[in-house]
């Protein structure tokens, strides 16, 4: 069984009845895999699925959804974490943003796969990536 954390751009297409990834996701969590988010992902995606032509549609099917999702919410620990990781890698010439940082230290922190299409966070080693949009 596999544990991943979700990026935005890897759970708004979710609501969408008919997109590939939602196949792949009802699929894994199917057979046992688990699949959580953070608050900041959390507010990114209400606000993306708010936002676009179907919206009532999207929040009734996010709804649906988020049952049989996990939430990590954000603590010190992982504010800590995020800001070391953002101080390390500027140091190497890598910018990486707040919400960015904040989701790497909860997978790092709870050994996590991060589902994610964003190059943001490559330059982290010991986080382990997927990216289920291109991958089959």
């Amino acid at each position: 069984m596999v544990s991943y954390l979700m990026d935005t751009n890897h759970l708004s297409p979710l609501v969408t009845l008919h997109h590939p990834l939602r196949r792949r996701f009802l699929k894994a969590q199917q057979s046992g895999h688990s699949f959580a988010l953070t608050v900041p992902v959390l507010t990114e995606t209400l606000l993306g699925i708010s936002l676009a032509p179907r919206s009532k549609q999207n929040l009734a099917e996010w709804r649906r959804l988020m049952p049989g999702l996990n939430m990590y919410d954000l603590d010190r620990i992982d504010a800590e974490q995020a800001a070391n990781l953002q101080l390390h890698l500027r140091r190497q010439g890598w910018q990486l943003a707040t919400v960015d940082a904040l989701i790497a230290a909860v997978a790092l922190r709870y050994d996590l796969i991060l589902l994610t299409t964003d190059r943001d966070c490559v330059a982290i080693p010991a986080l382990t990536q997927e990216n289920w949009l291109i991958e089959n």
